[in-house]
């Protein structure tokens, strides 16, 4: 089992792995300590001589060894990537290298158009396709320690080695049943950058709050905005500043001086003093003098006041999992439950009219397969399309 630690050893790697149509990929990291990922190891494989997996683990805590090597493959748009439930995995290269592996396949999503729901695990897959079983007695291991021991090494080179037949797989039925560009679609959000952006300015609608006061809701944006600013600066978690039920406090409380602050119930007695104290406090205070006409404006989507026609949303409910059972979808990867009640209150303008057949059956037919069936809603009666 091959460890690369220098450049050259990763760069010799990568050009060979560049012969290849595709590379499976995978780390291991730690983030309970960190704002930010930290990169303990990467695991890549290729097919090897006489049909055995060429497998390496990249190290990059190794002294000297830079990445580039690597960032220089997820560049090269002659190989697929391959990557099981990838967020994460791309969120470090991206907070690292600016960079989005490209193209891209995610095992995962592609489970979820083959028939094997929501969200398949990786285990589950590898039980189910490569017919083998995982070691898990790593999976929760300190991954910065060093050296890394034998039993380690052998779990973390099995998330890329059965990730080939697994992708082999799906790629085949993919072929087979004409839904590659589902997966496609699907992958649009990993590959947005946005996607691994936090801007502090909209950290506040992460938090959940009861009240849809205007000027509450400020000193809520001014706080988690000071509090994801400062996290991100020094690389801790936000937690580590102050969590949501002390960030709802202090909304509620107000504190003007270290006074108040200090009666707080909630709030480290870290964040008590010092420069966390001192970005409370403005941050309530900028709240507080927040002009109203910047105050946050909060967006209804009218569920609430929906007159759900509840016999039309269970019949939704059943024919979605019906269908998506038939043609081995992710109910997820159709409709939602929120949007098949929009649908039963009579709304049309919901992410899950995409697909229908205008000329047939206008704005009211609900796609579930393309190419396939489809679940029609006219009015306030369901129907089964063929498409």
């Amino acid at each position: 089992m091959k460890t690369i630690t220098t450049t050259e050893a990763l760069a010799d790697y990568c050009r060979r792995a560049a012969t290849f149509p595709y590379v499976t990929v995978d780390t291991e990291f730690l983030r309970e300590r960190t704002y930010y990922s930290k990169l303990c190891l990467v695991q890549l494989a290729v097919m090897g001589d006489d049909d055995e997996v060429d497998a390496v683990l990249v190290d990059p805590l190794a002294d000297g060894l830079s990445l580039e090597p690597l960032y220089d493959l997820f560049r090269d748009e002659g190989v697929v990537k391959v990557f099981h439930a990838a967020r994460q995995d791309l969120e470090i290269f991206y907070v690292d290298a600016g960079l989005i592996p490209s193209p891209l396949f995610d095992t995962q999503v592609a489970a979820m158009v083959c028939g094997f729901g929501d969200q398949a695990g990786y285990e589950t897959l590898v039980r189910k396709i490569a017919k083998a079983q995982l070691d898990k007695s790593s999976r929760f291991t300190d991954w910065s320690r060093r050296p890394l021991t034998d039993a380690q090494k052998k779990y973390a080179i099995g998330d890329v080695t059965h990730l080939r037949v697994i992708y082999e797989f799906l790629k085949a039925q993919l072929e087979e049943t004409g839904r590659a560009k589902w997966v496609k679609e699907e992958l649009s959000v990993l590959t947005d950058p946005d996607t691994y952006t936090v801007d502090p300015d909209e950290a506040w609608k992460r938090v959940k709050t009861r009240t849809n006061s205007a000027r509450f809701l400020a000193i809520v944006r001014e706080l988690a905005r000071f509090r994801e600013t400062y996290a991100q600066e020094r690389n801790i978690p936000r937690s580590r500043v102050y969590k949501d039920d002390a960030l709802m406090e202090l909304a509620s409380t107000k504190p003007k001086d270290m006074g108040e602050l200090g009666r707080s119930r909630l709030l480290l007695r870290e964040a008590r003093k010092g420069e966390v104290a001192e970005g409370i406090l403005a941050a309530v205070q900028a709240g507080l003098d927040c002009p109203q006409e910047d105050l946050p404006k909060v967006e209804k989507d009218g569920r609430d006041k929906l007159q759900v026609n509840p016999a039309l949303a269970d019949l939704l409910r059943v024919l979605l999992k019906a269908r998506c059972e038939e043609t081995g979808v992710a109910q997820k990867l159709i409709a939602s439950a929120a949007d098949l009640d929009l649908l039963a209150a009579g709304k049309r303008s919901v992410p899950a009219l995409k697909g229908w057949r205008a000329e047939v059956f206008g704005k009211d037919a609900l796609r579930l397969c393309d190419g396939e069936l489809a679940l029609g809603v006219k009015g306030q009666s369901v129907q089964v399309i063929e498409t």
